[in-house]
């Protein structure tokens, strides 16, 4: 029983664990009311620890399949009030206060095991499936704690959470390639004439500037249509999102001064970047007009 788990300390642990690693966007900041950065903070938990058994480590691609089943079998466990750790009674106490679905957490650990199968996409729907387990998720998940559940605000905040995860690919094009992984369509690298030996050797030329820029404007086109999201926020919730919108936005731009040359400078949010953006969003300067985003 969760009697004999002290939560308290896994939430703390979580909370530290969530601010000391680096992401495009705060994972919890102050504009989260103070009562569900905890909540927040082990669903990140939960999402780096699956995340961590797919890439970290020295282990064959069976040996890391096998610790994502076997951390299935430790979720399900865990919302039958079988616990293994502290982590997992927090967890629990989580997703049984908040009326959290199960399946987003499955359809996580599902994305997880996805990443050591397949390495390679052959067309954009394809990819965009991947993000339909592998980001969209935890927007639904962020969504169902602030107690928002229509259909429409998920699919806008789904939008939001693919485009953060495409921006995540094309800023880790190095990154990714060297876990053998590609996640740019292989036949949209075919259409602008880019080849896997032009990713392994870090080759910028115009072909890939043009497909780049090709992945960059339509990543700003889910961006735009994730704004549509706002009117359904309330309270500092609203400026969180804008502010993780915003810094992805703003990874696009950086990758684009830089003339596409996501190889020899990986393009980050720095802490004046940070300010900036948090300026720029809570000063309300962001144009919801121009953004079309009023709720239809």
């Amino acid at each position: 029983m969760a009697e004999k788990f002290n939560i308290s300390i896994a939430y703390k642990k979580a909370l530290h664990f969530a601010k000391t690693h680096y992401e495009n966007f705060p994972v919890v900041s102050f504009l989260i009311p103070k009562e569900l950065r905890k909540d927040i903070a082990i669903i990140y938990w939960f999402a780096r620890f699956a995340d961590d058994l797919a890439d970290e480590g020295e282990y064959t691609s069976q040996e890391r399949i096998t610790s994502l089943e076997k951390f299935e079998l430790r979720f399900l466990d865990t919302i039958n009030q079988k616990f293994e750790a502290d982590y997992d009674a927090a967890l629990y106490s989580t997703i049984s206060t908040h009326r959290l679905d199960i399946k987003l957490f499955l359809d996580l650990i599902s994305a997880f095991i996805q990443d050591i199968k397949v390495t390679r996409y052959q067309t954009h729907e394809e990819v965009l499936e991947y993000c339909s387990r592998s980001a969209n998720p935890v927007g639904r998940l962020l969504l169902q704690l602030f107690n928002v559940r229509e259909e429409e605000a998920n699919i806008y905040s789904d939008n939001i959470c693919t485009a953060l995860q495409l921006t995540n690919f094309y800023q880790d094009i190095t990154i990714d390639y060297q876990k053998g992984r590609i996640y740019i369509p292989i036949g949209e690298l075919d259409k602008f004439n880019v080849t896997e030996s032009d990713i392994q050797n870090s080759v910028i030329n115009i072909n890939f500037q043009k497909l780049l820029k090709f992945q960059i404007e339509r990543v700003q086109e889910y961006f735009d249509i994730g704004y549509k999201l706002i009117p359904y926020l309330s309270g500092l919730f609203k400026y969180e999102i804008l502010l993780t919108i915003k810094g992805g936005e703003t990874i696009l731009e950086k990758i684009k001064k830089n003339n596409y040359d996501v190889f020899n400078k990986r393009p980050v949010i720095s802490k004046k970047d940070f300010i900036t953006i948090l300026i720029t969003v809570l000063t309300n300067e962001i144009r919801f007009g121009k953004r079309n985003i009023e709720k239809k």
